[in-house]
């Protein structure tokens, strides 16, 4: 299945983008009559056939749509404070976008070491990574946002902030259940300050552990975005 990204589709008919006929035409080596699918990153997955294999504008027509292709039975945002090295915060969003997350916000928190980040660099990974696991939804990637407005704007039902400090904190999987939907505070390297956690606990977050073992930024990250994806799969 070879799946090819379009944010701007129209049915029935489409030409690809330059990039995308050149990799459709001159490395997959496709001709008129072929198919390929094609999404919308908005949860639509089309089944196209070639009609027109231009190296540079290649044209595709509709063959059949799935509407809400495998979404995803629960919402989850991942606040996550990017890390000093990019390439690390960039694993994160690679590996999130395989399991499965709707939302993105980089976090600009009080122990930060990365106050800004390149947004079109990152959506280019997400944007593999949801082809290469052929999913028909991108996640959003909103911008660096203060710690604060994350707190104070936060919607979700289910609010957790995952810490390092002494206190009572829930095991994750305990706090979330079936179809939640969930956002996920994880810190930096430093950790959020008490200042912090306190701030976010008198907002409505509940403090959860996500085990005994002490996890760099990223690697928890991906951690409480497997844990809610299992306990939506049990």
């Amino acid at each position: 299945m070879q799946l090819f990204y379009a944010p701007d589709f129209t049915p029935p008919l489409y030409t690809l983008s330059e990039e995308e006929s050149k990799h459709c035409v001159r490395v997959l080596r496709m001709v008129v009559g072929d198919r390929l699918h094609l999404t919308d990153g908005r949860g639509t997955m089309y089944e196209c056939r070639v009609v027109d294999a231009a190296p540079k504008r290649c044209r595709v027509e509709v063959v059949t749509t799935h509407v809400e292709y495998e979404r995803l039975p629960y919402e989850l945002t991942m606040a996550v404070a990017p890390t000093k090295n990019i390439e690390r915060f960039e694993w994160f969003l690679e590996k999130a976008t395989e399991v499965g997350v709707t939302r993105f916000i980089p976090v600009v928190s009080e122990h930060s070491e990365r106050r800004e980040i390149k947004p079109e660099r990152e959506n280019k990974v997400i944007t593999s990574a949801m082809k290469q696991s052929l999913k028909a939804y991108h996640p959003e990637l909103a911008p660096m946002t203060p710690f604060r407005r994350v707190v104070e704007e936060a919607t979700a039902s289910v609010k957790l902030i995952a810490h390092c400090e002494p206190s009572e904190r829930v095991f994750l999987p305990k706090a979330v259940n079936k179809g939640d939907d969930v956002i996920i505070l994880i810190g930096p390297e430093g950790d959020f300050s008490p200042e912090e956690i306190a701030f976010a606990e008198a907002h409505g977050f509940r403090s959860i552990t996500l085990g005994d073992a002490r996890l760099r930024t990223e690697t928890a990250a991906v951690v409480a975005t497997v844990m809610v994806a299992t306990v939506n799969q049990m």
